[in-house]
């Protein structure tokens, strides 16, 4: 009966906001007038950005009957809801690189988990235009950007970040960013909960239990709180008379937040709520529509926020304006992408159209259910792994944890959840394959260097963006990114190009090259002396790739050798791959020698403050816990 009772207390609070929200948004049933003048020059709009986090749209405003929203339901009654906005990657700091230049992480070197490479000297940060035009910039308070960062595009950024401490008359651009939602509030159960578990809308991907139920009742709960401080912002907006000068966006960081949405390439976990609402004063700018069905993606947010002000995207950004002065027409297709997640590598690309979502999986032997220690974390993820491990799972829960396919297609209209892969229907044939050119000319438009491996990208780089470096060097992204095709896509058929490959000039061509003879599976059997051969490679990523095609092929032992190898190299994603190898070994196989070296990095990494360092020591510690090391 709890969680009757904090509803009812819940709702006395949201009919409180709900009232104070009406005065601003609907200004107490007064009319507006009829016309207003458009803004001179000197008044620039102010603009304020909510951003919450993990959450995809389970918002009342988007038909979720579940949620309790009112705040964020006003803010949609008058404002635009953008049915179709879309992260360009389903975790947050490569979707912050984006948001926060305009351009693709992949195109820059940037999409791997906190990786923090640099970037070319001419992309500024987007709020550093706005400071230019004289706005006041402020950002309360996470950051996160997967890169180095800018610090002097904010006039302020901290948690008492606001735009009260402006000059009189300056306009401003102002972040709140919500952490309410963030996936961690669900890593401690709570005893009382304001949604009823019994009703929770469990999706078909999770085992439907009370683990699962209370999971789910527990992050609407944290939706419902995060809809509470929107509310007092915008309450406070109002108090402070700025309500009538401020264009509002309210969006998420990417999908999520319970095990299968974030992280992952599908639609729970790439689609984010995106409402956008402007004042009389500025509603010229605002679309005909109240709901849109344009593709908006995040890497045209800078783009956009910049042309409500009239400036000009630079051409660095990749975004095309969605509103304002530089508006462009609506979008084809959207494209997204995911690499490296923590400790685990993978590399997947996406394409959005308006009714499918393709996905092209590079490394299709990885499951989608790697061991993440932050995901794992999640009571959810817990039970789910349980069940799968117990064959208690049907066929459409058990798939994250099995391999994947090298496509996947989705008529997003009939199969919300993306669980239905149609990309072996006949009837879905020509799509396919126009989405698969789509994604195929795209990551070689862009030069997408997230197919150069890490274990090889600093030896590229050395202290160059990486971007630069590929330019300056004339490395074949062309030939890198075909030989990828060539080994993840039916390699069977490729068996003998890859393994000319093999002798290739650039350390990521021989990379993929052995990745396609790892990914052939038994076929890699009747090509044991070339890979035996190549043992020597001067690459320590390479070597870990061919470890992997040679435990395919049958030779075990060579396989180890080369394993304790990559543990002893100096580059620590070299060590990572070989430790994400050994994830997927029985413990038969792992020797004396090897079991000591990952006993060792549990105390050699743990206290080190590199991310990379960090990665090391969870996947090591995993495999402790796991094999009883």
């Amino acid at each position: 009966m709890n969680f009757i009772k904090n509803a009812v207390c819940q709702h006395i609070k949201n009919v409180a906001l709900i009232l104070i929200l009406g005065l601003f948004l609907y200004g107490c049933g007064v009319p507006y007038p009829e016309t207003k003048p458009d803004p001179g020059p000197e008044e620039l709009p102010n603009i304020l950005w909510i951003t919450s986090e993990d959450n995809s749209p389970f918002i009342g405003a988007y038909g979720d009957d579940y949620a309790v929203t009112p705040n964020l339901d006003r803010l949609a009654d008058a404002g635009t809801v953008y049915e179709n906005s879309y992260a360009t990657t389903p975790v947050c700091a490569p979707s912050r690189f984006t948001l926060i230049t305009g351009a693709y992480a992949n195109r820059m070197g940037t999409e791997n988990m906190r990786s923090v490479y640099p970037i070319p000297d001419n992309i500024r940060f987007y709020p550093a235009y706005l400071k230019d035009l004289g706005y006041y910039t402020t950002n309360n308070v996470k950051k996160d950007y997967n890169t180095i960062d800018q610090p002097e595009v904010w006039d302020e950024s901290s948690t008492k970040a606001h735009y009260i401490d402006r000059a009189e008359g300056q306009p401003f651009f102002h972040i709140r960013n919500l952490t309410t939602t963030h996936e961690s509030r669900l890593h401690d159960p709570i005893d009382t909960l304001i949604h009823d578990p019994a009703n929770a809308p469990v999706p078909p991907y999770h085992p439907d239990n009370e683990t699962v139920r209370r999971d789910w009742a527990h992050y609407y709960d944290q939706m419902t709180r995060m809809d509470e401080q929107v509310g007092e912002i915008l309450q406070e907006l109002e108090e402070l008379g700025e309500a009538e000068n401020t264009i509002i966006f309210y969006y998420g960081d990417h999908g999520g937040a319970l095990p299968g949405a974030k992280r992952f390439m599908n639609q729970r976990g790439l689609r984010v709520p995106l409402i956008i609402y402007f004042p009389d004063k500025y509603e010229y700018l605002k679309p005909e529509e109240n709901r849109s069905d344009r593709l908006v993606s995040f890497v045209d947010f800078p783009a956009t926020l910049l042309s409500l002000a009239g400036i000009e995207p630079p051409e660095f950004m990749d975004g095309e304006p969605f509103l304002g002065e530089h508006e462009t027409a609506p979008r084809e297709n959207i494209h997204m992408y995911r690499g490296r997640m923590d400790e685990r590598y993978d590399l997947s690309r996406a394409v959005r159209d308006q009714k499918f979502l393709y996905v092209r999986n590079y490394m299709p032997q990885r499951i989608y259910g790697q061991y993440l220690w932050y995901l794992w974390k999640a009571p959810t993820m817990q039970v789910w792994d349980e069940e799968y491990q117990a064959g208690n799972l049907n066929e459409i829960q058990s798939q994250f944890f099995e391999p994947k396919p090298p496509e996947e297609l989705y008529l997003i209209s009939e199969d919300p959840y993306s669980v239905n892969n149609l990309a072996d229907d006949s009837a879905y044939r020509n799509d396919l394959l126009r989405l698969r050119q789509v994604n195929s000319e795209w990551v070689r438009e862009i030069k997408d260097l997230g197919f150069i491996p890490e274990g090889i990208l600093d030896d590229v780089r050395g202290d160059r963006p990486l971007y630069n470096a590929v330019r300056e060097d004339d490395v074949p992204i062309e030939e890198i990114i075909e030989t990828a095709e060539l080994a993840s896509h039916q390699p069977e058929n490729n068996i003998e190009e890859l393994v000319s490959r093999l002798d290739h000039s650039d350390p990521s061509v021989r990379f993929w090259a052995a990745m396609g003879m790892a990914i052939s599976g038994d076929l890699a059997s009747g090509y044991k002396t070339a890979l035996l051969e190549r043992r020597d490679d001067p690459s320590g990523a390479v070597k870990a790739a061919i470890a992997e095609a040679l435990l395919e092929a049958g030779e075990t032992s060579a396989a180890m050798e080369l394993i304790e190898e990559s543990l002893a190299d100096t580059d620590g994603h070299v060590k990572l791959r070989a430790l994400n190898l050994i994830e997927t070994l029985d413990e038969n196989l792992i020797t004396e020698e090897i079991k000591t070296t990952i006993r060792r990095f549990v105390d050699e990494f743990e206290n080190q403050e590199a991310a990379a360092a960090g990665y090391i020591f969870r996947a090591s510690e995993r495999l402790v816990d796991k094999f009883g090391l």
